[in-house]
């Protein structure tokens, strides 16, 4: 099966998915969005697709233009039903897709929180295992309501972490796929956000907490890929 990876950031690619992907037998293209106008084949044409997290936000388009060709595009796939999963700005690039208005979240959700499996959740193919609740990497402060129709899976305190829409599309907030260097790229490179100085961030207690969590979490992001790649497979 091909997969592709629409990315946005040098240091925000498909992590331990791209691994997953590549470990089962799957190719893997990347496309970086905001530097290549044309993606490397249709869209349409992969068996699966993967779109990821960035700095920039759903609501920026007329800074960021191609935010608006991106959009069409996942508006495509959904329509088509091809297999699909969004991770954080991805997550939110799906959700408004389907029909959801993301908007700024209550508070910034940056480090480790814990997420809640909804009863939906609870049956889902892909997050279903990782009931009843896990902790998990996050760096957001914005969110995605639910689209209407959609399946509501798991929250945290601040705002909802993952959504199913129809049968073979997900949108998620936090980050399974991140590896540990990006995490601590971003960990390091923290005063690029404002709302990460805003609350305060202490860079050197998150990244103890980030060597010591992550090798696990990650194990818990390849269990997600391996799961929607077994989705996509059979759709």
């Amino acid at each position: 099966m091909r997969v592709l990876a629409i990315t946005h950031e040098e240091h925000a690619g498909p992590g331990v998915f791209g691994e997953v992907i590549r470990e089962v037998g799957h190719s893997l293209e990347e496309w970086m969005v905001p530097t290549e106008p044309e993606p490397p084949a249709d869209p349409l044409g992969y068996g699966a697709v993967l779109v990821l997290g960035g700095a920039m936000n759903v609501d920026e388009g007329d800074e960021h233009r191609w935010l608006h060709t991106e959009r069409r595009i996942v508006g495509e796939l959904l329509e088509r039903e091809v297999p699909l999963v969004g991770l954080c700005l991805g997550g939110q690039m799906v959700a408004s897709a389907a029909g959801a208005v993301p908007r700024r979240a209550p508070r910034p959700e940056i480090g480790w929180h814990m997420v809640e499996l909804t009863d939906a959740g609870r049956e889902d193919p892909v997050v279903g295992p990782l009931a009843p609740a896990f902790e998990a990497f996050q760096w957001h402060s914005y969110e995605f309501p639910l689209p209407p129709g959609a399946a509501a899976l798991a929250r945290s305190e601040v705002s909802l972490q993952a959504a199913r829409i129809g049968e073979s599309a997900w949108a998620m907030q936090f980050h399974p796929e991140v590896t540990k260097a990006d995490a601590l790229r971003w960990t390091a490179d923290f005063g690029s956000d404002a709302d990460a100085v805003r609350i305060g961030v202490d860079p050197d207690a998150l990244a103890l907490e980030i060597e010591a969590k992550m090798d696990a979490f990650n194990e818990l992001g390849r269990g997600i890929c391996r799961r929607w790649l077994d989705v996509a497979a059979g759709a």
